[in-house]
């Protein structure tokens, strides 16, 4: 097993540095990952962190890892304003489009599956929905309820926040102060059923007009947004696992609320690995679709937007979000995008040509330094930039053999071809669009020399206004047909 050879360090958000990672089983791990909320399309920023758990996800099978990957699908519970108050961001968005709240979470689940598996992105070994844990996420209210900390008020029930830091330490995850969050929260004006303004919400009384609403020992209501992935992440995974990843925006107070759901409820941190994955601006700002800041992927691929030049192929954009570091914050832009088609390109080329490359006796290329120099880089916090500079590397290194500037052994061959291929399609998930653009070509060749055998018909038949036709419309698409002695061949 790989991974028996290689030391990986991953940065836990828990101690704000590099830490050596050791699994809590030999062999094994589990990784959790916070999944979208389906109410809308996903957007750029939200596959920029997906993509980012997929590749560590890659690198650890890869390492020869059996992983367990559960990331959760948020079909309830997420309120539009993360302080408790208003609509639960799906039933706002059934009654604006006057359908059932299931209707919405189906239709932009599929499109959340549609856009990642365009992205390559490999699917979690589990998949669990908000909607499904509802009793999981009973039982562990009644758990923190027992341990008192946690409070029933009208058929709501909230999380002590005081009482829980009295005995544990509420804000170790994004290093804030519990002194300084309660004075820059405003007072209740008893207009809440919350005893102090930082409490959260575990169960939610649901109004006369909420659709979704489940019975509970409190009452029918619905379950906190925080709570769901407590619920899911230890059922699948167990009280205490791995690596928890999820957007640098959910740090706070997402997914410190998490850690102090599992420690009120079993008395345990529940993960060894907090790992967060930065944002993703657009022009040097903010995306947002308030402002129009904003391009969903689908606009990307067709070059349907105003924001773009061209459109860029799902592979392209993969590649850009990977050269930078997940923990880093990217730009997206027309130029910066432009420059990495034409890295992917380059990269793509190069791996044509090695198959051409004829080995030599010796070997005057390093191969073996080149190739740990690439575990190197992923076993430094999965650092994808320095991975891919090294693969460029690998591209001058191929061009100079191709050029006969440099010899390789059959040997050196065999591992510079087998570990470039296995870092990028199977660590970096990119995709050969040369090959599926092949495919195209064939199909459309096909349809050409169906086209010509018709001409060809209409010519027997001295139907000559068909046979002009045929040749006339190809031609406008750029396909010219030339006749010879041999029969009638096309230049695309």
């Amino acid at each position: 097993m790989f991974y028996k050879n290689n030391t990986l360090k991953i940065y836990n958000s828990l101690s704000g540095q590099k830490e050596v990672f050791t699994p809590i089983h030999e062999g094994k791990i589990g990784m959790y990952v916070c999944g979208p909320t389906v109410y809308n399309y996903v957007h750029l920023g939200n596959c920029r962190t997906f993509i980012s758990f997929d590749l560590v996800f890659r690198y650890l099978k890869h390492l020869g890892y059996q992983v367990r990957y559960v990331r959760n699908i948020t079909d309830v519970g997420h309120i539009v304003d993360d302080a408790d108050s208003g609509e639960d961001k799906i039933a706002k968005k059934a009654r604006l489009e006057q359908v059932e709240p299931m209707e919405i979470a189906q239709k932009y689940t599929v499109n959340f599956h549609n856009i990642l598996k365009q992205f390559n992105n490999l699917p979690p070994s589990i998949e669990p929905t908000a909607t499904g844990h509802i009793i999981e996420q009973i039982h562990i209210i009644e758990g923190i309820i027992a341990n008192g900390y946690a409070y029933e008020v009208n058929g709501s029930v909230y999380f002590d926040i005081l009482k829980f830091n009295e005995d544990y330490n509420y804000g170790e995850l994004s290093g804030r102060n519990i002194e300084d969050m309660i004075s820059n929260t405003r007072d209740l004006d008893g207009q809440s059923d919350k005893r102090n303004p930082l409490d959260f919400a575990l169960w939610k009384k649901a109004e006369p007009e909420h659709i979704m609403r489940w019975p509970s020992p409190w009452g029918d209501g619905f379950p906190g947004w925080h709570l769901e992935c407590t619920a899911m992440s230890t059922k699948y995974l167990g009280k205490h696992f791995d690596i928890h990843g999820g957007g640098m925006d959910l740090k706070f107070p997402h997914h410190e609320c998490e850690i102090a759901q599992n420690e009120a409820c079993t008395g345990n941190s529940p993960v060894n690995y907090w790992m967060h994955a930065n944002m993703l601006t657009l022009n040097g700002k903010k995306m947002a679709k308030s402002t129009g800041n904003n391009i969903l992927p689908q606009e990307l691929f067709t070059g349907e937007n105003t924001i773009l030049s061209k459109a860029f192929s799902p592979s392209v954009v993969r590649f850009f979000i990977l050269q930078a570091h997940y923990r880093s914050i990217l730009d997206f832009s027309d130029e910066a995008i432009s420059a990495s088609e034409k890295g992917f390109y380059r990269l793509i080329e190069a791996l044509r040509n090695l198959k051409d490359i004829k080995p030599s006796e010796t070997s005057t290329v390093d191969v073996q330094s080149w190739k740990q120099k690439c575990y190197d880089a992923m076993n430094d916090d999965f650092n994808s930039p320095i991975l891919i500079a090294h693969l460029f590397d690998a591209v001058k290194m191929i061009n100079l053999l191709k050029e006969q500037k440099e010899t390789i052994s059959k040997s050196d061959l065999e591992i510079l071809s087998t570990t470039l291929n296995a870092f990028v399609f199977d660590v970096l998930g990119l995709v050969d669009e040369t090959q599926e653009s092949g495919k195209t070509t064939n199909k459309l060749e096909e349809v050409v020399d169906l086209l010509i055998s018709m001409r060809n018909e209409a010519r027997a038949n001295k139907n000559f206004a068909l046979s002009d036709e045929i040749r006339d419309k190809l031609l406008e698409i750029g396909i010219q047909l030339k006749d010879g002695k041999e029969g009638t061949s096309f230049t695309l």
